[in-house]
Order: C-alpha cells, then sequence, then structure tokens
C-alpha cells in the first residue's frame, strides 16, 4: 500500500516508519523544511528507543522518504493526518488548527476516492469539520474521513505500534474501513482486535482512554499519601488492588504526578469539550486539579526530608523528562519541583539521560551535570524525579561519597528503604511510612 504522513512528529515519524517496516511505501511530509533536511540525513529529531534504526533500515530499503511538500498525493492509498493538537493559550481547548490547515493544503492533491485518516489528537466532531472542508475544497470529490487514534506510549511506541491492544477504526464508510485493515493487515499475526465505531466515537475513545489512566494514577497518589499517615506500604496495596483483573496493576505506581505531551493535555481538552455540551466531567475536574497540586507539593516532601529548610541547601535533581527512555519535558513533575525548590532558596543540580536540552528552555538557572553522580557532588540531597534504569543501578557508596548529607527522597520508590538504610542513607519515598 502508498501511505502519505503529513507531519513528522513523534507520532507521524513513528507511525511512518513502522508502517514502512510493514512493507508499505511510505512518504512523510513536514511543513517544517530544517526538520525534513536533518531526516533526510538519517537524524532524528526525537529521542526513541529503536527509532533512528527503524528510519534508516527503512530509508536504505528505499520504503521510506521524507519530503516538505505534500506531492503525488493521488496516488496514495491513504493519507494519514499527525499533526500536532496542543493545548489552545487561553481556555486549554485542543488547538486544531493545525489539523484545519493540513487539510486545506492537501485538499487540491487528493484523489477523488481518497481516504483522509486522523491520527492526531482531536476533539469530537473534528472529523466532521474536515469532511465539510473537503466538501467545500473538492465537491467534485468523494472523500472518505477516518478517525484512527493513536495510543502509543513514549519510550515504547514502536512496541505499542507494533503489538497493539486494538486498532481503532472510525467510519461508516465500507471503502475506508477495507483499506485500513489492509494497511494493518501485517499485525493479523499478533490479531489484535480491530475495533470498527463511528467517528465521533473513535475521536472520544482515546480522550477517555487517556482520562481514565490519568484517573488511576491520580488514584494511587491519594491512596500514597492515605499510606503515609495510616503507616501502610502503597506498593503492596496496589499489589493487592492490581491482581484483581477487574482492576489491573498498569498506572497503579505512586509517584509525583503525571505529565507529558498527552495526559494533561487531553484531560483538559476532554473538559473543555464536555463543558460546550453542558456535561460535567467532574471526576476528570478534580484529576486534572489534584494533580497540579501534587507536583507542587513535592517539594514539600524535600524541605521536610531537609529538617524544614533547604535555603542555601544544594539539591540534586536525577530525571527531568515525565517518564524514562523519552527526552520530553512537558509537563514533568520534574520542572514545578525545581521551581518550588529554587523559590525557597535552594541551588538545584540536575542530571538527565536525554531530557536535558529540552529542559533548558524552562529552566536557566539549573546546573545541568554530566552524570547522576557530578549532580549529587556537594549535594545536601539526591531527588529521584524520573525511574530511568540508570538510576535504578546506583553505586550507593560512590553516591554517598559525593554527597554533603545522606538523604535521598526517591519520588519514584525504585529503592528499597532496607537497602537504602544498610548503605546509610537518610531515605524518604512516596507512600511507605516508616522508611526514613
Amino acid at each position: 500500500m502508498r501511505v502519505t504522513m503529513i507531519g513528522a512528529g513523534y507520532v507521524g515519524l513513528v507511525s511512518g516508519a513502522c508502517f514502512a517496516d510493514f512493507g508499505h511505501t511510505v512518504t512523510c511530509t513536514d511543513s517544517d523544511g530544517a526538520r525534513v533536511a536533518a531526516l533526510n540525513r538519517g537524524e532524528i529529531p526525537i529521542f526513541e528507543p529503536g527509532l533512528a534504526e527503524l528510519v534508516e533500515v527503512n530509508m536504505r530499503q528505499g520504503r521510506l522518504a521524507f519530503a516538505e511538500a505534500a506531492m503525488d498525493l493521488g496516488h496514495a492509498d491513504a493519507v494519514f493526518i499527525a499533526v500536532g493538537t496542543p493545548s489552545r493559550r487561553g481556555d486549554g481547548h485542543a488547538d486544531v488548527s493545525f489539523v484545519y490547515d493540513a487539510v486545506r493544503t492537501i485538499a487540491p492533491l487528493l484523489s477523488r476516492s481518497a481516504i483522509v485518516v486522523t491520527k492526531s489528537t482531536v476533539p469530537v466532531g473534528t472529523g466532521d469539520e474536515i469532511e465539510r472542508i473537503l466538501r467545500e475544497k473538492r465537491p467534485d470529490a468523494d472523500i472518505a474521513v477516518v478517525s484512527n487514534p493513536e495510543f502509543l506510549r513514549e519510550g515504547a511506541a514502536i512496541q505499542d505500534f507494533k503489538h497493539p491492544d486494538r486498532i481503532v477504526v472510525g467510519s461508516d464508510d465500507l471503502r475506508a474501513r477495507a483499506i485500513l485493515a489492509e494497511i494493518y493487515r501485517p499485525l493479523y499475526l499478533n490479531e489484535p482486535p480491530i475495533i470498527y465505531v463511528s467517528r465521533r466515537t473513535a475521536e472520544l475513545i482515546k480522550y477517555a482512554a487517556n482520562a481514565f489512566l490519568a484517573t488511576k494514577i491520580t488514584f494511587i497518589n491519594e491512596i500514597a499519601d492515605l499510606c503515609e499517615q495510616v503507616g501502610a506500604d502503597v506498593q503492596e496495596v496496589a499489589r493487592g488492588m492490581g491482581l484483581d483483573n477487574r482492576i489491573g496493576g498498569k498506572f497503579l505506581h505512586a509517584g509525583p504526578g503525571f505529565g507529558g505531551s498527552c495526559f494533561p493535555k487531553d484531560a483538559t481538552a476532554l473538559l473543555k469539550t464536555a463543558h460546550d455540551h453542558g456535561v460535567a466531567l467532574r471526576i476528570v475536574e478534580t484529576v486534572s486539579a489534584v494533580n497540579e497540586q501534587r507536583k507542587r507539593a513535592m517539594a514539600r516532601k524535600v524541605v521536610t526530608a531537609l529538617g524544614g529548610s533547604v535555603r542555601g541547601k544544594t539539591i540534586a535533581v536525577l530525571g527531568l523528562t515525565f517518564k524514562p527512555n523519552t527526552d520530553d519535558t512537558r509537563d514533568s513533575p520534574a520542572i514545578p519541583l525545581i521551581t518550588a525548590l529554587q523559590d525557597l532558596g535552594a541551588i538545584v543540580r540536575a542530571y538527565d539521560p536525554a531530557g536535558m536540552e529540552q529542559a533548558k528552555a524552562k529552566l536557566e538557572t539549573v546546573v545541568y551535570c554530566h552524570s547522576a553522580y557530578a549532580a549529587a557532588d556537594g549535594a545536601d540531597a539526591v531527588v529521584i524525579a524520573t525511574e530511568w534504569e540508570r538510576f535504578r543501578a546506583l553505586d550507593l557508596a560512590r553516591l554517598k561519597s559525593e554527597m554533603a548529607q545522606p538523604v535521598i527522597v526517591d519520588l519514584r520508590n525504585i529503592y528499597r528503604a532496607e537497602k537504602m538504610k544498610r548503605a546509610g542513607f537518610r531515605y524518604v519515598a512516596v507512600g511507605r511510612a516508616g522508611v526514613e
């Protein structure tokens, strides 16, 4: 099949590379000429494990190409729109202007029977507006508009694309359904269910899924607060809950709150859509509010660990991205944590394996270090803010020797309290009373 991706950002690049690896002929287009030039040189603009190798192999074998302009769309079996939909300034709605601009650009280039597929995360009804624009621009054509939301986790996107839990196809057009089934046919050995629904249902599935996962995270974070007060262990509580197959153990990991490019943005966009339709989503409202409060509250945990004040003290923060295996610092809990510590008078040294360049745009006065041990040099406390694998295997004796005080604040619960005590640390975790 011949596939064109409009947008070579995170979703477009991962999707395009995976489709090419399925054996399809894929062209990824992007309005950013510098990005396209870099991709043609083999330079990947995002950090995603395995992506550079996947792109290189498929470019070399002639199945994947990059172009600045959308050309030869008349020959494409399907045209996927994968441009960004950031939160709109002022009201928090998803900004779909990039989607509509892309549609207006490609409209004259499409064949009369084209299939236009929205990969971008868009509010309910966006597909209807895309269809209206296409009918206005191409009254001679019979173009099908499909919603095919992505469910990719940063850091595991290729695995998720090639081994999906489900594929959602939002369209009542039988021809469009058949094209999407053929595009995803290489996954048949994995037997992922293809769910055929209406376009509006598909658009809402994406938002509802992310809001529910955000709710699980926020729920276990509040239970963690209760555990600290009553003397329980949140990790054991989560395990006891997660073994119930009606609940499941995923996303029941207490920490400093959720972040990233999806959960905060999508929860806000869902709330705005509900408000526009006169529906109160009180659970989602609370989830968003509690999550923002939690990020700021993490600084108080550090302050308490250091006896009530961090003024003039040096804090080493390990991890700046919202999760491991990505360079994405958008809405990362580490950012408000560091800002709060600095407001309280602390000197912050930081290290992240991939996210320091992005963080520099948000945190200019932080001392960025080349390793976890360099960050810990002279530190009164080390704060683990992101659960990178390399932070799980630190040389504790070396770490302690670098520090001014042996205090660890583990916001991701990646260490066992007993081990840290034996190593001579004062160890503060999340939702685990009595481990200090």
